[in-house]
This record gives structure tokens, C-alpha cells and sequence, in this order.
């Protein structure tokens, strides 16, 4: 791979890195084909969860527009160049392992479709999110319309599109674009990436593909796929110990910090 770098430690927790700080890791198509191949290979790598992050100051400032000015692509192009963002994305937030980004700078245009397809979104002070495709004359491609009003609503999204507004600090969490606010914020992802390994891998993989496609299919349809979902996730042979343990009292306590 030429625009990311992964390594995965003992403990199965994989880093992907984008890397291409000169560009600000904006994506270009040679990206988001390498993120489908790695996304598409990490499920059966004996990775448990995945920290997402960025070289130089900026985690992803969207589309290489550099390369789409100079590619002059037919809309028949760019449409199946959309398709491949979409399926790069889907890997991410269908592949059922837990996908935690840490951002930083810019999380913008293209950046902000890639991070609304991850599971867990931490922020650090100098991180805005924005989608700035309506001022450039553009619109979005990547699934921002799927995701991004699932996260922070419709009305949100069309004003961030229409005038340019940008989502920082305490207000970015409270509107949902993060769900974590913090000074590091690798470290934090780090941290959630590795309590999230702990749990069963049938029940992170429920959990990290299921409610995604729950929420596209009908309410009677849900219902059916959670109920056999959980009979499945429920009964397995991993859970059976901590199962017993919570009957104990030796389990692991639910109480706040």
C-alpha cells in the first residue's frame, strides 16, 4: 500500500494510518482502493478492533480535488468513482469489527463520509468538521447523505452544505459528529479500542454490523433479524464463563467510574 500503513499488536488491535500528510490525506481513488482492500482483509486477520488515524496535522480533508480537477471524468466515471467510496465505507462500519477514529484538523468534505462509517468518533481540541461541497460547487458522493443526518439530523446537514458552517469543540459532541472530546485523542481511541477487544467476537461483530442494517430494513423486519441475531450471539460457547462469573459475583461490575 502506498497511502496507508496498518500494523496490528499482540493484543490484536489494528492501527491504519492514512498517509498522505502533504495532502492533507485527502482521498484520492488510489486510497479508496486500498481501503477496500484492507478493510475487506482485516476481518479475517485476527484483528479485534481498529484505531483509525492520521499523519501531519490534518486527519482527512476529503476528496483529492487536485486529482478530480485534472482526471476531467465523464459523469459516468465519477458515478462509478462514488461507488467504490461506498463500498470502501461500507467495509468500515459493515465488517464487524470496532472501528474507532481519532481526528484531528480538518474532518472535512470526503473525510466526513469516511468518519461517519466508523463505530466510535473521538475529537481532539484542534478538530472541525465541515462539508464544504456546496461552496466548491460540488455535492456529496460518498454516503454523506446516508450517514451524516443519521448522526447530527437532516436540517443540520443541509445548512452545513448550503452556507459553509463549521462544527468544533463541545458543540461537535453535542450535535453528534464525536462522541468523545479530549486532548489526545489517539490515546483515548487507543483506550476505547482495547476495551472494546475484550468483548466476544461474535458479540462485536453483532454489534458493528447488525444495528447498521437493522436500521435500513422495516420495523417488522428489525424485529425478526435482532431476535434471531440474539439467538445466535446469546447462546454461544464464549459467553458461557462470563455468563457463570456474573452468576458468581465474580463477574465485572457495571457501575460508574
Amino acid at each position: 500500500m502506498q497511502n496507508l500503513i496498518c500494523d496490528i499488536d499482540g493484543d490484536g488491535i489494528a492501527t491504519v494510518t492514512l498517509n498522505r500528510p502533504a495532502k492533507r490525506n485527502a482521498l484520492n481513488a488510489a486510497t479508496i482502493e486500498e481501503l477496500i482492500a484492507l478493510f475487506s482483509a482485516l476481518p479475517g486477520s485476527g484483528a479485534r478492533a481498529v484505531v483509525l488515524r492520521a499523519e501531519g496535522p490534518h486527519f482527512c480533508a476529503g476528496l483529492d480535488l487536485v486529482e478530480h480537477g485534472q482526471a476531467e471524468r465523464t459523469p459516468a466515471e465519477f458515478m462509478r468513482l462514488c461507488l467504490r467510496w461506498h463500498e470502501a465505507f461500507n467495509k468500515i462500519e459493515y465488517g464487524g469489527i470496532p472501528v474507532i477514529a481519532a481526528l484531528k484538523g480538518a474532518v472535512v468534505g470526503g473525510g466526513l463520509e469516511l468518519v461517519s462509517s466508523v463505530h466510535i468518533r473521538v475529537m481532539d481540541e484542534t478538530t472541525y468538521f465541515g462539508l464544504p461541497e456546496g461552496q466548491r460547487g460540488l455535492f456529496t458522493g460518498g454516503g454523506a447523505t446516508i450517514r451524516v443526518p443519521a448522526l447530527i439530523g437532516k436540517a443540520r446537514m443541509v445548512d452545513m452544505m448550503l452556507t459553509g458552517r463549521l462544527y468544533a469543540g463541545d458543540e461537535a459532541v453535542q450535535v453528534g459528529l464525536a462522541q468523545y472530546r479530549t486532548v489526545d485523542s489517539e490515546a483515548k481511541a487507543r483506550e476505547l479500542a482495547r476495551a472494546a477487544a475484550q468483548n466476544t467476537e461474535l458479540s462485536n461483530f453483532a454489534i458493528c454490523s447488525g444495528i447498521s442494517h437493522m436500521q435500513n430494513m422495516s420495523g417488522l423486519d428489525a424485529a425478526y433479524a435482532e431476535a434471531t441475531l440474539a439467538g445466535i450471539v446469546n447462546t454461544q460457547d464464549a459467553a458461557r464463563g462470563r455468563l457463570d462469573a456474573f452468576a458468581k459475583g465474580t463477574g465485572v461490575k457495571i457501575k460508574p467510574a
